[in-house]
């Protein structure tokens, strides 16, 4: 007699889902009782706790392995001719391939980094782990900077630091401390024109030291703003890389030029620029995707600086003007003006600028004596406005980060539509800095 296609139970029992009823004599069928029912049920509930706890093994009641299997019950056994068989497909959705190993960061003498863990051996007891979807998608989000630097490098470029003030000290710091990025770097020593002999135990070096010595090879230049320019030439006329704190130079001209000599002499020349890695403007740049603006102001606030070492306030101020170039595209210039009050040391900028869908922005800088360094925003959109900036959090270790990417430069790991892009912004800024300052000098 031919076999019957498996069928759902009798009109006395709903059909479940999952359950396929099996009945090998048409003629002697009829429906299970409320308590075959009940011990199909408890015989089922048994294999599938059995199951769970092996589920390697493949029976007629555990998991299929994949969607659209069959199963062969084979024949009844003598006695249970009219009993239903009762089976429980469970379905399962085929293995995740296994995710790549996690790369280490090591250190000079094969310590671990820090932010590389080492491969789990077994968790305490009672420790949960995450389900295998979760840890897989866990697995897969390393470090940037472990997944963009090899694991070991293969060298270490020597690195001088000139200029100790604030940023330079800190430039020391991240160097000597053990980071990612820090490995591929040897700090030979520092150069300032005060005689210090040695900061934290990095030594003092004369700066015909560091530009003829073979060692060095790359320069931070960390001194005022209005001995960038001469610094960043030496150092690449002798052959070394250069990061510079902006701004780069205190001139557009100037700047174009050493680009152009970096590209000769087939350098790295990496303007600083700590502000695009803070915590506010990567809130305002989430805020201000996709927004239409109708119209901002940027008002920056803080104390005196000399104009003969830090540059007129377009250029010492040009990290502000980089964060609207950031968020609002390329800009131009309708006006600018300076009040100057020499003998209380005061000083405010004014410039009118405009977006190239003619959307006006304001830009201030005032200081003075007593004024506390802060940031006062307005932007207006068709959706909404946002005033101030709220509390976004601490910026953490961001001269690193910006260390971090100029390692990655060195080491070829940006496309060269990423360096023109940063190179077309950096000289934009710088332009309409030099343009500010002609329409202030020459109104006085």
């Amino acid at each position: 007699m031919a076999a019957m296609p498996p069928t759902t139970c009798g009109q006395n029992t709903p059909a479940q889902p999952g359950r396929l009823y099996w009945p090998r004599d048409p003629s002697r069928r009829q429906a299970p009782t409320a308590r075959s029912c009940c011990q199909a049920e408890r015989r089922e509930q048994g294999r599938s706790r059995a199951a769970a706890k092996s589920p390697g093994t493949l029976k007629a009641s555990s998991a299929v392995p994949y969607p659209g299997t069959a199963l062969d019950l084979g024949p009844p056994r003598k006695g249970h001719e009219t009993r239903p068989r009762v089976l429980t497909a469970r379905l399962r959705s085929p293995p995740a391939p296994a995710s790549p190993a996690r790369p280490r960061i090591l250190r000079p003498g094969g310590q671990s980094a820090p932010g590389s863990r080492p491969r789990s051996q077994g968790g305490p007891r009672g420790a949960q782990r995450l389900r295998p979807e979760l840890e897989l998608c866990a697995q897969q989000q390393p470090l940037e900077e472990e997944t963009k630097m090899n694991a070991e490098p293969e060298r270490k470029f020597g690195v001088v630091v000139v200029g100790v003030g604030r940023a330079g000290s800190v430039r020391i710091r991240d160097l000597r401390n053990p980071h990612p990025s820090s490995a591929f770097l040897n700090l030979i020593g520092f150069v300032s024109r005060r005689e210090l002999g040695s900061v934290e135990g990095v030594p003092q070096i004369s700066l015909e030291d560091a530009l003829s010595s073979q060692e060095v090879e790359v320069a931070y230049i960390c001194s005022e703003n209005s001995s960038h320019e001469d610094y960043i030439r030496q150092f690449l006329n002798a052959g070394k890389h250069v990061l510079v704190e902006y701004p780069m130079t205190l001139s557009w001209a100037a700047a174009r030029d050493l680009w152009d000599l970096a590209e000769q002499k087939g350098r790295v020349l990496h303007e600083e620029h700590v502000e695009l890695l803070m915590e506010e403007f990567a809130f305002l740049k989430k805020e201000v995707v996709g927004k239409d603006l109708l119209k901002g102001s940027l008002l920056f606030t803080a104390g005196p600086l000399e104009e003969e070492r830090f540059g007129f306030p377009a250029f010492s101020g040009i990290s502000r003007l980089t964060w609207l170039v950031s968020l609002f595209g390329e800009l131009s210039l309708v006006s600018a003006t300076l009040e100057q009050r020499k003998e209380d040391q005061y000083m405010k900028m004014t410039v009118c600028l405009e977006t190239e869908n003619k959307r006006p922005l304001t830009w201030i800088e005032e200081k003075a004596p007593g004024l506390k360094r802060n940031r006062h925003l307005s932007f207006h959109f068709k959706s909404g406005s946002l005033e101030n900036m709220p509390n976004v959090g601490v910026n953490k270790n961001i001269f690193l980060k910006d260390q971090n990417i100029f390692v990655q430069k060195l080491l070829g790991q940006f496309s060269e539509k990423e360096l023109a892009a940063e190179k077309k912004r950096i000289l934009h800024c710088l332009w309409l800095a030099e343009e500010i300052q002609k329409h202030c000098c020459s109104k006085e």
